[in-house]
This record gives structure tokens, C-alpha cells and sequence, in this order.
């Protein structure tokens, strides 16, 4: 029995080339379709890029007050960086623009790199984000062109751990607080490296003590949907029954 109304919290998977209000918009459109609520309340806690995958928490009716003590949980990321070129949005949503040297790079400079970025550290969020600038949304300025400037937050970086060394590519483990950009943190690695790099892959493995094992693909959360029943407040359900009583006076 679910509680739309009362508050429910879903783990999902978001899928790639998603994005977050795309996850929000489709559980919305299933609940709304079921409880006859059209304007039911349902957000998430904590945005993930189109270009990344992994744990997203969805919340329904009166659970959206605790998007903030949810937001709030530490996270986990597997990321795939490409030494040796940047991109203006620090991922694969923009083309290389710039290209520098990776061959002086070796697995011990990697490792002596990432320990820089454990603990309580500055970092400046990408220009393509949805941070805001003058009340304006960085993104929409940055895809016009136009110059972006963003003053640094301060995050906390947990564990940051090297899984694997391939050149041009590492992959890492990092386990952060909330408002790290993890393109960010590609960027800024490569600058300690003496490179450029950039994001290609990102998986959120983890939100709080929710692994992505235990979340279910968009496809399969709907599919319950569908089957699950329903309770909703007494006020609403005598309102619903107002509305049926209603429809079937019109039919006479």
C-alpha cells in the first residue's frame, strides 16, 4: 500500500541522457494518473547530470519537506576522466576545445594528486550548471556564449581513491559531501596534473546508506505503480466520491 499523499521515498536508477526533472516528470505523470491528483507533489534530492547514471531519490506529497535532510546525505561516485583534453562543460556534453600533453603522467603522480583533494577544499562549479549567477541560471548564460563567473564553494571530499590507470583515462572512487561537482573535481585534477582533463563517465553508486544495487530502473518503478494500491487522506477520498456521485448524476 502506498501513501502518495502522506509521502513516499523512491531510490531509482536514472538512466543515461535522462535528466533529473525528466525521472520527477514521468513518476509524477503515473501518480497523477492513478490517485486522479493532478497536482500531486513529487521532486528529488540532489540533481544528477543527463550524462551521469546512479542513485536518485525521488519524493512524493508531504516526504518533499525532507528533500533538504536528504540532500544533506554523503554520496558516492565512480567517474571516468580523459587526461589530456578539456571540454568548455568538463564532460561530454561539449567538444574538446583544447588539448594538452599526458604522457609525462604516471600511476604515482595520479595518487600523490588525488590526496590534494581529500578533506575540506575550495572548488569553482562549472560554468554549465545550475548554479546561479545575478538570479540567472549559469548554464543558460554559459550555452549563449556568454562569460560565466562563479565564486568557489567550499565541500568536503571524504575518500578519493584510484581504480583503475589506463592512459588517457583513470577512473576513481569518490565519496563527497553535498554541491560537489564531480566535472569540477575532473577539471581540477587534471590542473594538478599538469594536463587538462575531463569527465566521459559518471555513476552515483551511493546516497546515504542506499547503494544502487537497491534501486529499481525507471521502467520497473512505474511498472508498480501501476499495480500497487493507493491510500489517500479521508478528505480526499470523500472528494473523490463527491466527484463520482457528481459524474454519474450527469449520465442520468
Amino acid at each position: 500500500m502506498l501513501h502518495p499523499v502522506e509521502g513516499e521515498i523512491f531510490y531509482v536508477d536514472k538512466p543515461l541522457t535522462w535528466t533529473s526533472f525528466d525521472v520527477v516528470k514521468r513518476v509524477r505523470g503515473e501518480l497523477s494518473r492513478r490517485t486522479k491528483i493532478k497536482k500531486l507533489k513529487v521532486g528529488h534530492a540532489g540533481t544528477l547530470d543527463p550524462l551521469a547514471t546512479g542513485v536518485m531519490v525521488i519524493v512524493t506529497g508531504r516526504a518533499t519537506k525532507r528533500i533538504e535532510e536528504l540532500q544533506a546525505h554523503v554520496k558516492e561516485y565512480e567517474a571516468t576522466i580523459r587526461l589530456g583534453a578539456t571540454t568548455p562543460s568538463f564532460d561530454l556534453e561539449t567538444e574538446i576545445d583544447t588539448e594538452y600533453p599526458w604522457e609525462h603522467i604516471d600511476r604515482t603522480a595520479v595518487e600523490e594528486a588525488l590526496k590534494k583533494f581529500t578533506g575540506r577544499i575550495q572548488q569553482v562549479p562549472p560554468a554549465f550548471s545550475a548554479c546561479k549567477v545575478d538570479g540567472k541560471r549559469a548554464y543558460k548564460m554559459a550555452r549563449k556564449g556568454k562569460e560565466v563567473e562563479i565564486k568557489p564553494k567550499e565541500l568536503v571530499i571524504d575518500e578519493i581513491e584510484l581504480l583503475s590507470f589506463d592512459l588517457p583515462e583513470i577512473r576513481i572512487r569518490v565519496v563527497c559531501s553535498k554541491g560537489t561537482y564531480i566535472r569540477a573535481l575532473a577539471r581540477d585534477i587534471g590542473e594538478a596534473l599538469g594536463s587538462g582533463a575531463h569527465l566521459t563517465a559518471l555513476r552515483r553508486t551511493r546516497v546515504g546508506d542506499i547503494r544502487v544495487e537497491q534501486c529499481e530502473s525507471v521502467p520497473s518503478l512505474i511498472a508498480r505503480l501501476k499495480e500497487e494500491e493507493f491510500e489517500l487522506p479521508e478528505e480526499m477520498r470523500k472528494e473523490e466520491k463527491k466527484k463520482i456521485r457528481k459524474n454519474k448524476t450527469k449520465d442520468l
